[in-house]
């Protein structure tokens, strides 16, 4: 796994209304500060959250996508939409998340004998690349190396927030 070059965080003290099915509307706004503020431009972006799999084929990872038009990946640890077939237990398996006769992602196990993560196309990727880039950011553990360091930077400054470090 390559090192961190560079990581940004937005504190977005407004308090935001949870709509289901409009998650990106809620996420956006400190993303994209944050994003503005990154010094070396990012070549891809992995969402934890939904690329097209999502009722309205534009979940945050497709909105992300087309702000920065830049390679997106939605990379969700539960399913939002559409119908699958478990994939086999191994590693790689994957099964395609269906929208009727319409592919919308994949079910994709990153670990052996591990719930799969459901991976779909946020903007400029194919899902087989997107699958791909997702099992190689999962080397050790179920989610991506970039959703677990990003999660682990979260925790961090909530605890700098809550001791008036920050």
């Amino acid at each position: 796994m390559e090192p961190i070059i560079n990581h940004e965080w937005d504190l977005d003290e407004k308090e935001a209304v949870n709509i289901p099915g409009l998650f990106s509307f809620r996420e956006l706004p400190p993303i994209v500060k944050a994003l503005k503020q990154i010094k070396t431009s990012p070549q891809l972006v992995v969402c934890d959250g939904q690329g097209i799999a999502h009722p309205r084929r534009f979940g945050l990872a497709s909105h992300l996508g087309v702000i920065f038009d830049i390679p997106t990946i939605g990379c969700g640890k539960t399913r939002l939409w559409g119908e699958f077939e478990e994939p086999s237990r191994e590693r790689g398996a994957c099964s395609l998340l269906m929208d009727h006769e319409e592919i919308i992602g994949g079910a994709l196990r990153t670990q052996d004998n591990i719930k799969p993560l459901f991976v779909s196309v946020g903007h400029r990727i194919s899902l087989e690349t997107a699958c791909n880039w997702i099992l190689k950011l999962c080397p050790q553990y179920r989610l991506p190396e970039t959703t677990r360091q990003a999660d682990q930077l979260v925790r961090k400054a909530l605890s700098q927030i809550n001791q008036g470090s920050i």
